[in-house]
């Protein structure tokens, strides 16, 4: 009668045993055939936890082939996925894009007459501008940084916006 109780690896006893006895070796075998860039340690920890959730189909004898075997495969799917990934990666994206090429050449010359508008500004109107457009900071996080009273920071952002209105009519 005590056979029938150890006819699958389910029982926790057994399944501690399993792993003492072949984890630290298994994890040996995949890193010497495998290397250590594909973790397997933790494709040892995957097999025992795939050896846990069929425990009642697995017999104790066939555990240690079973946990070899799915190892294995896990190594080598990962071994695969590495191989796309890197085929990927040596594909270059197409250089295209839906804008028509007028609007392409109209958007680089507008940069760079926003680049000149912006170059012509005086410093400290150009500094608060680009601190609150480009960097995000609030008026008064402006006003700490340069030094000045919230009221200044923000007439000096209010000029360079004016200015650029004025020399860009795209921004109005």
């Amino acid at each position: 009668m005590a056979k029938l109780l150890h006819k699958d690896v389910c029982d926790k006893l057994r399944f501690s045993k399993l792993y003492e006895k072949y984890a630290q070796s298994l994890s040996n075998i995949l890193y010497y055939k495998y290397g250590d860039l594909l973790n397997p340690s933790d494709k040892v920890q995957d097999a025992f936890i795939k050896l846990w959730e069929n425990c009642a189909k697995v017999a104790p004898e066939a555990a240690k082939s079973f946990l070899y075997t799915t190892a294995n495969n896990m190594m080598l799917n990962e071994v695969k996925h590495q191989n796309v990934v890197l085929k990927h990666q040596k594909v270059k994206p197409k250089e295209y894009t839906n804008e028509s090429p007028e609007f392409v050449l109209r958007k680089k010359e507008f940069l760079k007459r926003y680049e000149t508008v912006l170059s012509n500004l005086k410093e400290e109107e150009r500094t608060a501008f680009l601190l609150s457009k480009v960097d995000g900071k609030t008026h008064k996080e402006i006003a700490q940084i340069l030094g000045v009273t919230k009221k200044v920071a923000e007439h000096r952002i209010y000029a360079a916006f004016k200015q650029l209105k004025a020399e860009l009519e795209e921004f109005n």
